[in-house]
């Protein structure tokens, strides 16, 4: 089996686990996300040890074992992220299983188990094109003052969606065009979300346009751009300019959707 078809079967299995928990009936609410959150990493830890032995592994479920720093080959993993998403029985949450090779997201799944769908490295998607405005995805409860501070500076839709793997896929899959996020992430948000979209032909780094680094000490990655690469360069120098104060930033308002 290789790293990509693992990263995949890994990934759909711990989905399906979480919608039988959640159709259980048996928690609720944030009960549910904590038990989906055990559940998920358990199964998803467990199955990297068995499968790939030398591998090491960052979770953000797992207590951070610094070993890791001095192998190549590190599986950083989010078992479930949304889970606010995932306890109030919504779609847009996700799985997320990476492998870094050397700093770089070199292969990654992503589970929208809600949506009955995964997507791999392994296997691209193609991007459909986008249309006359773009379309700026945002947290659904905590916008980014500087990700609608962007969409006013070039006039695109706010789009609200929740976890950071749901909203990284909606660009895949051409719901979206742009996917900044400045608000603080760990490595294990967006790992895998990036190898996918990196597959899928899609411009991926820091928000100011440096490149992702990965298996890093320090697991708190802060910013990120997935977006088309045609509009790449035009969406970092805006981002250049809003932190340079040309454009202001306003409080950004609270969402719910």
């Amino acid at each position: 089996m290789t790293d990509a078809e693992l990263a995949r079967e890994i990934a759909e299995t711990a989905g399906k686990l979480l919608l039988q928990l959640r159709e259980s009936g048996l928690f609720e609410g944030k009960a549910l996300g904590m038990a989906g959150d055990r559940t998920a990493n358990s199964f998803v830890v467990e199955a990297l040890k068995s499968k790939r032995p030398e591998d090491a592994i960052l979770s953000e479920e797992e207590k951070d074992d610094t070993v890791r720093l001095k192998s190549s080959r590190v599986w950083i993993v989010d078992p479930l992220d949304g889970t606010r998403e995932y306890g109030e029985g919504r779609s847009d949450w996700a799985v997320h299983v990476a492998l870094s090779i050397d700093g770089e997201a070199s292969v990654g799944a992503v589970a929208l188990p809600g949506l009955g769908l995964t997507l791999c490295s392994g296997w691209p998607t193609t991007v459909p094109p986008g249309g006359e405005r773009l379309r700026l995805l945002v947290s659904r409860t905590r916008p980014a003052a500087e990700a609608v501070a962007l969409a006013e500076a070039l006039g695109a839709d706010l789009v609200p969606m929740g976890s950071a793997g749901a909203k990284a896929m909606a660009v895949v899959r051409g719901e979206a065009d742009v996917y900044l996020h400045t608000g603080g992430q760990y490595q294990w948000d967006n790992c895998a979300p990036v190898a996918v979209a990196a597959a899928a032909g899609l411009h991926v780094s820091r928000a100011d346009g440096s490149p992702l680094v990965y298996n890093a000490e320090e697991p708190l990655l802060p910013d990120l751009l997935i977006c088309r690469k045609d509009i790449a360069a035009e969406l970092i120098g805006a981002i250049a300019d809003i932190q340079a104060g040309i454009y202001p930033i306003r409080p950004a308002p609270t969402v719910r959707v």
